[in-house]
């Protein structure tokens, strides 16, 4: 089966990518390359012996979108990841992520009404429920006003998609809010490479170790939780990349209970920001260079998933451990590293 994989070359597409082709997937990935590099297609090749086919465009033009539908008539599925995330960006640039966020989710989703059966997967996040009022946190918890234009495109993102599987019964969709991906694939041929300054924890953890960043900022440390610092739920992106194969499955299978369902993807675990640092320098042997500042405004103070529905009705459990997740992010830095050295 052919399943269209849109950010496919981005950090979660990557690894996605993988692992349908480890389950006999043919995949077309489209990633227009705007935070992605198309050395990556090298590391999905050295990883599974394939290299999936690959389409450079922009999804916000339309006309693009139903010429990639022409092209390929035979595509039972559609992971769909292409999309801006910066918090800090999309409050900057509101439009830029509204025109990109939803207008291509729009183009997609007109393009699979017109198939007789689709199977699409949304990437959705667990900022769709803010300050969650109990922990851990279910999928019944209730959906609090976003704090910043990007959590309002995954809030409207799911609102487009529910009320297209209402008035249209060939579309089949599942709807997966991430908690907080980290690490790498255990090959460290592909992992996750910001371009610019890291936004994310952990990528500006290794890079502070590598000597790219002088020093990480720990914000706030008076938050009321045991150690003070925020509490995320950190998964392994290879784990996070499973959930999806296993939740376009159950859609091709038939097995979903509704043409709209909603799953949390974490660990079910949460962890400090310090207890992560802690982790790193665990299973790096390295001290790193952190500091505490003032509190970043809009950071929840703790988001944990219940992953009750995801293990049980899904049959998906995240498997690997804090550790792990960090030598593989520790292992892949090492390598860009290397591979910066002997471009230079």
């Amino acid at each position: 089966m052919k399943i269209l994989v849109t950010g496919g070359l981005g950090y979660i597409g990557s690894h996605t990518v993988v692992e349908l082709q480890n389950e006999g997937f043919d995949v077309v990935a489209v990633d227009n390359l705007s935070n992605a590099s198309i050395e990556v297609l090298d590391g999905i090749e050295a990883i599974t012996g394939k290299k999936p086919l690959f389409e450079q465009m922009d999804l916000r033009d339309k006309a693009k979108v139903q010429e990639l539908f022409k092209k390929h008539t035979d595509i039972a599925g559609v992971i769909h990841f292409a999309a801006s995330k910066a918090v800090g960006e999309s409050v900057e640039k509101p439009l830029l992520y509204y025109e990109n966020n939803l207008g291509v989710l729009v183009y997609i989703l007109q393009e699979l009404q017109k198939k007789e059966g689709a199977s699409f997967i949304f990437s959705s996040s667990c900022t769709v429920y803010g300050q969650a009022d109990e922990m851990p946190i279910t999928e019944s918890a209730p959906v609090k006003p976003a704090e910043s234009p990007y959590g309002n495109t995954k809030q409207v993102g799911e609102e487009i998609i529910r009320d297209t599987c209402l008035v249209t019964p060939n579309i089949k969709a599942i709807a997966l809010r991430y908690f907080n991906p980290i690490g790498a694939h255990s090959t460290a041929k592909i992992g996750e490479l910001p371009l610019g300054v890291p936004q994310n924890l952990v990528p500006f953890i290794t890079q502070t170790a590598v000597g790219l960043r002088a020093q990480l900022s720990v914000f706030g440390d008076d938050y009321p939780t045991p150690d003070g610092t925020c509490i995320r739920d950190y998964i392994h992106v290879v784990d996070l990349a499973k959930a999806h194969v296993k939740a376009l499955q159950r859609l091709l299978n038939g097995e979903n209970e509704s043409n709209y369902e909603v799953f949390n993807l974490g660990t079910g675990k949460g962890s400090s920001v310090m207890e992560v640092i802690q982790s790193f320098e665990r299973v790096s042997g390295k001290k790193l260079n952190y500091k505490i500042v003032d509190r970043r405004p809009g950071d929840v103070i703790q988001a944990f998933a219940d992953t009750t529905k995801a293990n049980t009705v899904l049959g998906w459990k995240a498997q690997s451990t804090l550790d792990e997740a960090m030598k593989s992010a520790w292992d892949w830095e090492l390598q860009v590293e290397k591979n910066r050295s002997a471009k230079s």
